[in-house]
C-alpha cells in the first residue's frame, strides 16, 4: 500500500490528538498509584513528578496500529515485544527494580523480534564496504535492539529531551522512507504513528514538564526506534543501517561516552551520574530549555545530513558527517564527559 501526504497527515494528526488528550488522565493515574519521580542528587526537577507518560505514547501507538496498520507476523512480534517492555517499565516506574531485571526483559522482547518476527540485521553496507554477518546476525540484532533501548533511556534526563530526539528520528526516517520506498513499508506507517504519538506527549513534556515518560516511555521509544531501523534496512528503504544510527548520533554517542567514563572510573556501567552531554551544557550556564533546544539542533543537523546522504549527495553527506563528529569530539575533549577535569585539577593542587 502506498501512502500519500494526506494519509500521512491524518495518521500523525489522529495519533497526536489522541495522545495529547489522554496524557492528563494518565497523569492522574500516576499520582494515584504513586508512580512519581522523586528528587535526588542526579535529578534537575523539583518536587514529585508523575512519570507514566510513556503509557500515553504506547496507547497512541496502539490506536495507530488498530486504525492504520495491518496484522502481519512482523507486526505481531512488535506488539508482543512492546507489551513486555511496557509491563517491565510500568513496574519500574511504580517501584524501581534492579537493572538486571530490566535487561532480561529487554532481551526477551528483542528475542521475540528476532526469532518470531524474523526481523534480522543480516548484513551491513556503508561508505563502500559490505559485511555479511551470517549466524552472527542473531546476537548482533539482539545487541542492537537492547543498545538502542538503553541509549534512549540514558538520554532521558531533561524535560522533553528524549521525546524530542525521538520525534526528530521518526520524522527523518518517515521523510526518507516516504520518498524512497514506493511500496509503502511497515517502517513508513510505524514512523508516522510514532511521530504523532510522541509529539502528542511532548506537548505536555516540554519544559516545564507536567509529566515524565518514565522508563515505560524511554524503553518503549528505544525499542520501536530499533525496530524501525531494522525494518527500513530490511526493506531497502534506508540503504544502510548507518543512517538511523547517525540520525541518533546524540544519544548513541552519549551512551558510548557514559560507558567509557564509568569504565575509566571503575564504576558499574549501570551507575548513574551527572556527566552526560546535557549536564555539560547546563554546567556552561545554559538554561534547561536552551540546553534541550541545543540538543535538538545538534541532532537535527545529523538528521539533515542523513537526508542529504541518502537523497542528494553521498559524498557531501560524508563530508558533513565528519564535520559534525569533529565538533562533538572537540566538545568531549573540552568538557568533563569522559574525564572529570575538575577533580584532576584538585588532585594536582593538593600535590603542590
Amino acid at each position: 500500500m502506498k501512502y500519500d501526504l494526506k494519509q500521512i497527515l491524518i495518521i500523525v494528526g489522529v495519533t497526536f490528538a489522541f495522545t495529547a488528550m489522554i496524557v492528563p488522565f494518565i497523569k492522574r493515574i500516576a499520582i494515584h498509584i504513586g508512580a512519581v519521580a522523586k528528587t535526588n542528587e542526579r535529578t534537575v526537577h523539583k518536587g514529585l513528578m508523575p512519570q507514566l507518560g510513556g503509557l500515553a505514547i504506547f496507547l497512541g501507538f496502539l490506536l495507530g496500529y488498530i486504525l492504520f496498520s495491518k496484522q502481519t507476523i512482523e507486526m505481531n512480534s512488535i506488539l508482543i515485544g512492546s507489551f513486555i517492555i511496557i509491563i517491565i517499565g510500568l513496574i519500574d516506574d511504580i517501584n524501581p527494580i534492579k537493572p538486571k531485571y530490566k535487561i532480561m526483559a529487554q532481551l526477551i522482547s528483542a528475542a521475540v523480534i528476532v526469532f518470531y518476527g524474523k526481523i534480522l540485521l543480516q548484513d551491513i553496507s556503508a561508505f563502500g564496504y559490505y559485511i555479511d554477518f551470517g549466524l552472527w546476525a542473531y546476537p548482533i540484532t539482539l545487541f542492537f535492539i537492547v543498545s538502542m533501548i538503553n541509549a534512549i533511556n540514558l538520554i532521558d534526563g531533561l524535560d522533553g529531551l528524549a521525546a524530542g530526539i525521538s520525534s526528530i528520528f521518526f520524522l527523518t526516517i518517515g521523510i526518507i522512507a516516504f520518498i524512497i520506498n514506493k511500496s509503502g513499508g511497515l517502517d513508513i506507517i510505524l514512523s508516522f504513528i510514532m511521530l504523532g504519538s510522541t509529539l502528542g506527549f511532548l506537548l505536555h513534556n516540554f519544559y516545564p514538564a507536567k509529566i515524565f515518560m518514565g522508563d515505560t516511555g524511554s524503553m518503549f521509544l528505544g525499542f520501536i526506534i530499533s525496530v524501525i531501523a531494522l525494518l527500513g534496512f530490511k526493506n531497502v528503504t534506508l540503504t544502510s543501517l548507518i543512517i538511523p544510527i547517525l540520525i541518533l548520533a546524540v544519544p548513541i554517542l552519549d551512551t558510548f561516552f557514559a560507558i567509557l567514563r564509568r569504565l575509566i572510573n571503575k564504576q558499574p556501567i549501570s551507575h548513574a551520574d551527572k556527566q552526560h552531554l546535557h549536564h555539560q551544557l547546563m554546567k556552561m550556564k545554559f538554561s534547561h530549555r536552551t540546553t534541550v533546544l541545543i540538543m535538538y539542533y545538534i541532532d537535527a543537523l545529523f538528521a539533515f545530513t542523513s537526508i542529504v546522504y541518502v537523497l542528494k549527495d553521498a559524498k557531501l553527506g560524508i563530508f558533513l558527517y565528519i564535520i559534525l563528529l569533529a565538533i562533538v569530539l572537540w566538545f568531549v575533549i573540552t568538557t568533563n564527559i569522559i574525564v572529570n577535569k575538575d577533580n584532576t585539577k584538585k588532585r594536582l593542587r593538593k600535590r603542590r
